[in-house]
Protein backbone atom coordinates (compact mmCIF):
# COMPACT_ATOMS: atom_id res chain seq x y z
CA UNK A 1 0.00 0.00 0.00
CA UNK A 2 1.32 3.86 -0.97
CA UNK A 3 2.53 5.50 1.80
CA UNK A 4 3.73 9.01 2.09
CA UNK A 5 7.91 8.34 2.57
CA UNK A 6 9.19 11.82 2.08
CA UNK A 7 9.80 14.62 4.32
CA UNK A 8 7.44 14.78 7.37
CA UNK A 9 8.26 18.33 7.90
CA UNK A 10 7.24 19.27 4.87
CA UNK A 11 3.57 18.68 5.71
CA UNK A 12 3.57 20.98 7.73
CA UNK A 13 5.31 24.06 6.20
CA UNK A 14 2.42 23.30 3.35
CA UNK A 15 -0.21 23.56 6.04
CA UNK A 16 1.05 25.95 7.48
CA UNK A 17 0.24 24.39 11.06
CA UNK A 18 2.05 21.82 13.25
CA UNK A 19 0.41 18.97 12.47
CA UNK A 20 2.21 16.93 15.48
CA UNK A 21 4.11 14.45 13.39
CA UNK A 22 7.08 14.09 14.59
CA UNK A 23 7.02 13.85 18.04
CA UNK A 24 8.85 15.82 20.90
CA UNK A 25 10.54 17.82 17.90
CA UNK A 26 7.53 19.39 17.39
CA UNK A 27 7.77 20.91 20.65
CA UNK A 28 11.53 22.49 20.31
CA UNK A 29 12.96 24.97 18.38
CA UNK A 30 14.13 22.93 15.61
CA UNK A 31 10.31 22.32 14.21
CA UNK A 32 10.05 23.25 10.85
CA UNK A 33 7.37 25.43 11.16
CA UNK A 34 8.70 27.90 13.31
CA UNK A 35 12.18 27.91 11.15
CA UNK A 36 10.50 28.38 8.02
CA UNK A 37 7.02 29.69 8.21
CA UNK A 38 6.13 29.67 4.32
CA UNK A 39 5.46 26.57 1.86
CA UNK A 40 8.23 24.08 1.04
CA UNK A 41 9.24 24.55 -2.76
CA UNK A 42 10.41 27.63 -4.78
CA UNK A 43 7.29 28.54 -5.17
CA UNK A 44 6.28 28.40 -1.44
CA UNK A 45 7.02 32.39 -0.37
CA UNK A 46 4.78 33.69 -2.84
CA UNK A 47 1.56 34.76 -1.73
CA UNK A 48 -1.82 33.72 -3.33
CA UNK A 49 -5.48 34.46 -2.96
CA UNK A 50 -6.93 30.54 -2.66
CA UNK A 51 -9.95 29.79 -4.14
CA UNK A 52 -13.27 28.15 -1.90
CA UNK A 53 -12.34 24.82 -3.19
CA UNK A 54 -8.52 25.14 -2.26
CA UNK A 55 -9.48 26.06 1.34
CA UNK A 56 -11.63 22.97 1.14
CA UNK A 57 -8.53 20.77 -0.25
CA UNK A 58 -6.28 21.72 2.03
CA UNK A 59 -8.41 21.09 5.60
CA UNK A 60 -9.20 17.85 4.09
CA UNK A 61 -5.20 17.19 3.28
CA UNK A 62 -4.47 18.34 6.75
CA UNK A 63 -6.63 16.25 8.30
CA UNK A 64 -6.05 13.09 6.08
CA UNK A 65 -2.11 14.19 6.98
CA UNK A 66 -3.03 14.30 11.05
CA UNK A 67 -4.18 10.95 11.41
CA UNK A 68 -1.67 9.31 8.33
CA UNK A 69 -4.82 7.88 5.86
CA UNK A 70 -4.92 7.50 1.76
CA UNK A 71 -7.46 9.09 -0.02
CA UNK A 72 -9.71 5.69 0.18
CA UNK A 73 -9.32 5.23 3.61
CA UNK A 74 -10.60 8.81 4.81
CA UNK A 75 -13.46 8.81 2.26
CA UNK A 76 -14.53 5.89 3.84
CA UNK A 77 -14.78 7.46 7.25
CA UNK A 78 -16.21 10.11 5.20
CA UNK A 79 -19.22 8.11 4.22
CA UNK A 80 -19.63 6.46 7.70
CA UNK A 81 -19.98 9.59 9.12
CA UNK A 82 -22.63 10.49 6.90
CA UNK A 83 -24.87 7.78 7.88
CA UNK A 84 -24.40 8.26 11.45
CA UNK A 85 -26.84 10.51 13.10
CA UNK A 86 -25.57 14.08 14.13
CA UNK A 87 -23.23 16.41 12.61
CA UNK A 88 -21.46 14.51 9.66
CA UNK A 89 -18.15 17.10 10.37
CA UNK A 90 -18.15 15.86 14.05
CA UNK A 91 -18.93 12.30 13.06
CA UNK A 92 -16.09 12.49 11.08
CA UNK A 93 -13.57 13.69 13.50
CA UNK A 94 -14.67 11.70 16.37
CA UNK A 95 -14.38 8.41 14.10
CA UNK A 96 -10.94 9.27 13.70
CA UNK A 97 -9.86 10.05 17.17
CA UNK A 98 -11.62 6.08 17.83
CA UNK A 99 -9.12 4.81 15.61
CA UNK A 100 -6.72 2.36 17.92
CA UNK A 101 -3.24 3.71 16.65
CA UNK A 102 -4.47 7.51 17.71
CA UNK A 103 -5.73 6.17 21.20
CA UNK A 104 -2.16 4.56 21.56
CA UNK A 105 -0.76 8.00 20.86
CA UNK A 106 -3.16 10.16 22.90
CA UNK A 107 -2.43 8.22 25.75
CA UNK A 108 1.27 8.71 25.29
CA UNK A 109 2.51 4.99 24.42
CA UNK A 110 3.82 6.55 21.40
CA UNK A 111 6.10 9.66 20.08
CA UNK A 112 3.63 10.15 17.01
CA UNK A 113 0.76 8.40 14.92
CA UNK A 114 3.17 6.88 12.92
CA UNK A 115 5.04 5.03 15.35
CA UNK A 116 2.03 3.99 17.53
CA UNK A 117 1.06 2.44 14.29
CA UNK A 118 4.13 0.21 13.98
CA UNK A 119 3.92 -0.54 17.64
CA UNK A 120 -0.18 -2.03 17.12
CA UNK A 121 0.78 -3.54 14.15
CA UNK A 122 3.60 -5.11 15.87
CA UNK A 123 0.87 -6.46 18.24
CA UNK A 124 2.31 -5.04 21.44
CA UNK A 125 -1.32 -3.68 22.40
CA UNK A 126 -4.32 -5.56 23.91
CA UNK A 127 -8.04 -4.26 23.35
CA UNK A 128 -10.55 -5.72 26.60
CA UNK A 129 -7.43 -7.92 27.33
CA UNK A 130 -7.92 -9.63 23.57
CA UNK A 131 -4.63 -8.70 21.41
CA UNK A 132 -5.33 -6.17 18.34
CA UNK A 133 -3.02 -5.34 15.86
CA UNK A 134 -5.06 -3.58 13.34
CA UNK A 135 -4.33 -0.08 13.54
CA UNK A 136 -7.69 1.17 12.15
CA UNK A 137 -9.70 -0.94 14.86
CA UNK A 138 -12.49 1.34 15.69
CA UNK A 139 -12.26 1.65 20.15
CA UNK A 140 -15.77 1.93 21.89
CA UNK A 141 -16.53 3.60 25.09
CA UNK A 142 -15.52 1.91 28.33
CA UNK A 143 -12.95 0.03 26.27
CA UNK A 144 -9.68 -0.72 27.94
CA UNK A 145 -6.39 -0.64 25.91
CA UNK A 146 -3.09 -2.16 27.37
CA UNK A 147 0.45 -2.84 26.91
CA UNK A 148 1.41 -6.41 26.49
CA UNK A 149 3.25 -8.08 29.60
CA UNK A 150 5.83 -9.39 26.98
CA UNK A 151 6.39 -5.28 25.53
CA UNK A 152 6.38 -3.98 29.17
CA UNK A 153 10.06 -3.21 29.12
CA UNK A 154 10.10 -2.05 25.74
CA UNK A 155 12.70 1.36 26.07
CA UNK A 156 10.59 3.48 23.56
CA UNK A 157 7.67 2.79 25.74
CA UNK A 158 9.14 3.93 28.56
CA UNK A 159 10.93 6.95 27.06
CA UNK A 160 7.25 7.90 25.28
CA UNK A 161 5.45 7.82 28.92
CA UNK A 162 7.98 9.83 30.90
CA UNK A 163 7.33 12.41 28.27
CA UNK A 164 3.38 12.67 28.21
CA UNK A 165 3.11 16.15 30.13
CA UNK A 166 4.40 17.34 26.86
CA UNK A 167 0.64 16.51 25.31
CA UNK A 168 -1.77 16.30 28.25
CA UNK A 169 -4.15 13.55 28.43
CA UNK A 170 -7.54 14.29 26.87
CA UNK A 171 -10.47 14.36 28.97
CA UNK A 172 -12.71 11.86 27.46
CA UNK A 173 -9.26 9.39 28.20
CA UNK A 174 -7.68 8.07 31.71
CA UNK A 175 -4.76 6.39 31.82
CA UNK A 176 -2.97 4.41 34.64
CA UNK A 177 0.73 5.06 33.87
CA UNK A 178 1.78 1.92 36.56
CA UNK A 179 -0.34 -0.33 34.86
CA UNK A 180 0.08 0.49 31.57
CA UNK A 181 -3.18 0.73 30.32
CA UNK A 182 -5.69 3.32 29.28
CA UNK A 183 -9.30 3.13 29.40
CA UNK A 184 -11.95 5.18 27.17
CA UNK A 185 -14.43 7.04 29.09
CA UNK A 186 -16.82 8.25 26.32
CA UNK A 187 -16.38 9.61 22.67
CA UNK A 188 -14.95 12.38 22.52
CA UNK A 189 -17.17 15.36 21.73
CA UNK A 190 -16.14 18.15 18.68
CA UNK A 191 -14.56 20.87 21.61
CA UNK A 192 -12.62 17.91 23.15
CA UNK A 193 -10.86 17.29 19.65
CA UNK A 194 -7.82 19.13 19.57
CA UNK A 195 -7.57 19.75 15.69
CA UNK A 196 -7.01 22.95 13.84
CA UNK A 197 -9.46 21.37 10.98
CA UNK A 198 -12.84 23.14 9.94
CA UNK A 199 -14.61 19.86 9.44
CA UNK A 200 -17.13 22.38 7.73
CA UNK A 201 -15.65 22.74 4.36
CA UNK A 202 -14.54 18.62 4.22
CA UNK A 203 -18.21 18.06 3.97
CA UNK A 204 -18.37 21.10 1.83
CA UNK A 205 -15.84 19.10 -0.68
CA UNK A 206 -16.89 15.94 -0.28
CA UNK A 207 -21.12 16.86 -0.63
CA UNK A 208 -20.09 18.79 -3.92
Amino acid sequence: MARYRDALCRLCRRESEKLFLKGDRCYTDKCAVERRKYAPGQHGQRRRKLSDYALQLREKQKAKETYGLLEKQFKKYFYMAERKKGVTGSNLLQLLERRLDNIVYRLGFAANRRQARQLVLHGHFTVNDRRVNIPSYLVRAGDTIALKESSRKLNVIEENISKIEHRGMPGWLEMDTGNLRGRIRNYPSRDEIELPVQEQLIVELYSK
